[in-house]
C-alpha cells in the first residue's frame, strides 16, 4: 500500500481512559463473562506461530495449563525452530518497505480499530483467557486486559499526534520539518506473563511509529497472548508488521540479538535477563546496522512507608490491595513496609483481618480476591521465602502455600526487626509483604532505609498527614521510585495519567503509555527547504572598504 491522497490534517476520535466495569452480580458483563470462561474452557485451541500474516505449526507442542487448576489444558502451542525466527525477522524487513511509507493516522487506525474491538465483542474473550490462563480475577482481568490494553491502543495514538505535530521553527525563505521514521530493522519485544495489556503494547508501539516487531509472548501467558494476536489481524494488521513467535526464550533471543537488522528491544521481564540481553548488545554492537535502542521494565522491590500522621485505615487497606491483589504477582506490587510504632499495632490488626477475609481459589469463584501464582517455579520460590520467614523472622499471617490442585500461596504477613533482613531486599513476586517497624522519632532515618535497601526504583508510596512529612519524603525518595504516591497503593498505574517505569536495576525508565515511550521507536530526519537558493559564494563581509 502506497500513501494514498489525503488533504487535511485529521481529528482524532475523542481519547479517554476506558471505564472499568465492575462485575457486579445481576452486571450484563458479569453474565457475559462467565458465559466465554464456561465455553473457553473446554475449547483447547492450537496456537500457531504467526510470520508474515501464515499460521506456521512446527510440531514441536507444548500444552498449557490453568496455575489455579493446573491439571486443565487451556491450549497447546507449537514452538519456533531456528528458521522460523529468521523467517520472521525477513519478514519484518518485507513488511517494514510497505508499511512505513503509510500515513501515520492510517497505522493508528488500525489500532483504533482493535481498541474499539477489544472494548466491545472480544471483550468477555480477552478477560477470560487472561483469567483462566494467567489466574487473574475477573476484576483485575478487567484493569489489565481490557481497559489497560485499551487505553494503550487509544492514547499511544494521541501521544503520536503530539509528537509528529511538533515542528522545528522555519525562517524567512525555507522550510524546516521533522520526518519521524520508524527504526530501520525489527524490535525485538519481549513480553512478561503477569499483564495482557504489555503483551499488546510491547509489539505495537513500535509498529505504530513504522515499525515492525518479532514478538515472543511469554509461554506461561500464551492463551492471551494469541487472542491479541488474532485481534490485532481483525483489526486489519498487515501481515509481517507484528510476527508471532513463541518459544524458546534463549534460542529466539540468541538469534534476534545477534543478527544486524536488530533495530531495538522492547522488554517487560527480570532484571538479570535484561542485564544479559544488554550485555550480548555490547558485544555485538560493531555488527548492527544502526545502534539498536533498549527499552526495559524489569523488577521491583516496591515499598509504602507511613508517618506517625498516616491514616491507618487507607494505610492498611493499601498494604492488603496493593500487595495481594494478582498475588503479589504486579511489578509494582508492595512487598516491604515501614511502618512507626505508635500506630503499628492498630495497622497491623487491621491488615490481619483482612488477610482472614480473603478467599484464595479458582478465579471461576468470582467471591475470590485471589486465585494462583503462575506456576510450579513460581510457587517453590516463593515457598523457599515463606520457610526463611518462619525461621528468621515473624510470621504475623499466612504462610503456607498448597500445590496440590493449583499453585496456591495465601497473603502473608512478615514482621522483621532487620532493615538488612532479605525478604525486605529481594524481589519475591509474590503475595508476602514484610514489615520493619521504626521508632517514630527515626523518620528521616527511615527515609535513608527505604532508599539504599533494594537496587530496584520502580514504585512506592507515603502515607502521611503531614504536608512537611510528605515533602521530606519527596525529597528522600526521589529517586527511590517512578511511580511515587502520596496516601495510595503503589499499584494501578493508568495510561495517561501515572506513565509506567522505574530506573535504577528496574530499568530504562521510559515510561510505557506515553510519547517518552513512543519517541524511543522513531528516528528524526529533519528537513530543510530553501525556496529560492544562492547563485553564488560571495559574502558581503568579504568586499572591500
Amino acid at each position: 500500500m502506497s500513501s494514498a491522497p489525503f488533504d487535511g490534517n485529521r481529528r482524532l476520535p475523542p481519547l479517554v481512559n476506558e471505564p472499568i466495569r465492575s462485575y457486579a452480580p445481576g452486571s450484563p458483563e458479569r453474565a457475559a463473562l462467565k458465559s466465554r470462561l464456561a465455553a473457553m474452557e473446554k475449547e483447547c485451541p492450537e496456537i500457531p506461530l504467526v510470520i508474515g500474516g501464515k499460521e506456521i505449526r512446527t510440531g514441536d507442542i507444548e500444552k498449557a495449563t490453568s496455575p489455579h487448576k493446573h491439571g486443565h489444558v487451556t491450549a497447546t502451542w507449537h514452538k519456533a525452530r531456528p528458521e522460523d525466527v529468521k523467517a520472521a525477522i525477513k519478514s519484518s524487513a518485507e513488511a517494514q518497505r510497505d508499511w512505513s511509507t503509510w500515513r501515520w493516522e492510517d497505522r493508528a487506525a488500525i489500532l483504533l480499530k482493535a481498541a474499539e474491538l477489544l472494548a466491545t465483542t472480544w471483550r468477555p474473550t480477552m478477560a477470560a483467557a487472561t483469567m483462566l490462563g494467567q489466574s487473574k480475577t475477573a476484576f483485575q482481568a478487567e484493569i489489565d486486559a481490557t481497559c489497560e490494553l485499551i487505553d494503550f491502543w487509544r492514547l499511544n495514538v494521541a501521544f503520536a499526534g503530539e509528537l509528529y505535530g511538533e515542528q522545528p521553527m522555519s525562517s524567512q525563505g525555507m522550510w524546516n520539518q521533522t520526518d519521524l521514521r520508524g527504526l530501520e530493522g525489527f524490535v525485538y519485544a519481549v513480553t512478561p506473563f503477569n499483564f495482557t495489556a504489555i503483551g499488546g503494547n510491547l509489539p505495537t508501539a513500535p509498529a505504530l511509529m513504522g515499525g515492525t516487531s518479532l514478538w515472543k509472548p511469554s509461554n506461561a501467558a500464551i492463551l492471551s497472548s494469541w487472542y491479541t494476536m488474532k485481534l490485532l489481524i481483525e483489526a486489519g494488521l498487515p501481515p509481517g508488521v507484528v510476527n508471532f513467535v513463541p518459544g524458546d526464550p534463549i534460542m529466539i533471543s540468541d538469534i534476534a540479538l545477534s543478527h544486524p537488522d536488530l533495530g531495538g528491544i522492547h522488554f517487560t521481564g527480570s532484571t538479570t535477563v535484561f542485564q544479559s540481553m544488554w550485555k550480548t548488545v555490547g558485544n555485538n554492537i560493531s555488527n548492527y546496522k544502526s545502534y539498536p535502542r533498549i527499552v526495559g521494565e524489569t523488577g521491583g522491590k516496591d515499598f509504602i512507608i507511613a508517618h506517625p500522621s498516616a491514616d491507618i485505615a487507607g494505610l492498611a487497606t493499601a498494604i492488603v490491595r496493593g500487595g495481594f491483589e494478582y498475588q503479589g504477582q504486579k511489578c509494582s506490587a508492595a512487598s516491604r513496609v515501614y511502618i512507626p510504632k505508635s500506630i503499628w499495632p492498630e495497622v497491623r490488626d487491621r491488615v490481619i483481618a483482612m488477610i482472614k477475609d480473603i478467599k484464595v481459589g479458582d478465579v471461576n469463584n468470582f467471591t475470590n480476591f485471589m486465585g494462583a501464582v503462575i506456576d510450579k517455579r513460581a510457587h517453590d520460590r516463593i515457598t523457599g521465602y515463606l520457610a526463611d520467614g518462619k525461621k528468621n523472622a515473624k510470621v504475623l499471617a499466612g504462610g503456607t502455600a498448597n500445590g496440590e490442585t493449583g499453585w496456591f500461596v495465601e497473603p502473608t504477613l512478615i514482621q522483621t526487626e532487620d532493615p538488612a533482613y532479605r525478604l525486605l531486599c529481594e524481589e519475591i513476586f509474590g503475595p508476602v509483604v514484610t514489615a520493619y517497624v521504626y521508632d517514630d522519632n527515626k523518620w528521616a532515618e527511615t527515609l535513608k532505609i527505604v532508599d539504599s535497601t533494594s537496587p530496584y526504583a520502580l514504585t512506592g508510596a507515603v502515607f502521611s498527614r503531614d504536608r512537611k512529612a510528605i515533602h521530606e519524603a519527596h525529597a528522600a525518595l526521589r529517586n527511590s521510585a517512578g511511580n511515587f504516591y502520596i496516601n495510595d497503593k503503589p499499584t494501578g498505574a493508568i495510561v495517561g495519567q501515572q506513565p509506567f517505569g522505574g530506573s535504577r536495576a528496574s530499568g530504562t525508565n521510559d515510561k510505557a503509555g506515553s510519547k517518552m515511550n513512543l519517541m524511543r521507536w522513531a528516528s528524526a530526519r529533519t528537513v530543510k527547504e530553501t525556496f529560492v537558493p544562492a547563485t553564488e559564494h560571495h559574502y558581503p563581509f568579504m568586499d572591500a572598504e
